[in-house]
């Protein structure tokens, strides 16, 4: 993915350049074309590639906090009942 994202940024940048050095091409319209063409399209696909691993992440943190909270049900020991069951004298 980063081969992608380097390859689509030249590319942009590149066409700023263009934009800058044509004839009737301004460095505004460059700074527009690199933003709109470039920088702001590798932002949202990224952003959007990377939300598997963030959510995997979040889903590690949230088991590491319930494991050292001592949850019962959490894996890390048996749940013991706190109240001993009450019978009836035969």
């Amino acid at each position: 993915m980063l081969i992608t994202i380097v390859g689509w940024l030249y590319v942009a940048l590149m066409m700023a350049v263009a934009e800058a050095s044509g004839p009737r091409g301004s460095l505004l319209g460059a700074i527009v074309t690199f933003l709109l063409y470039g920088a702001g399209p590798v932002a949202l696909v990224a952003y959007l590639m990377g939300r598997p691993a963030r959510r995997k992440a979040r889903e590690r943190r949230e088991r590491e906090a319930q494991a050292a909270s001592g949850e019962p049900g959490t894996g890390s020991e048996a749940a013991a009942d706190p109240v001993a069951p009450v019978r009836k004298e035969p």
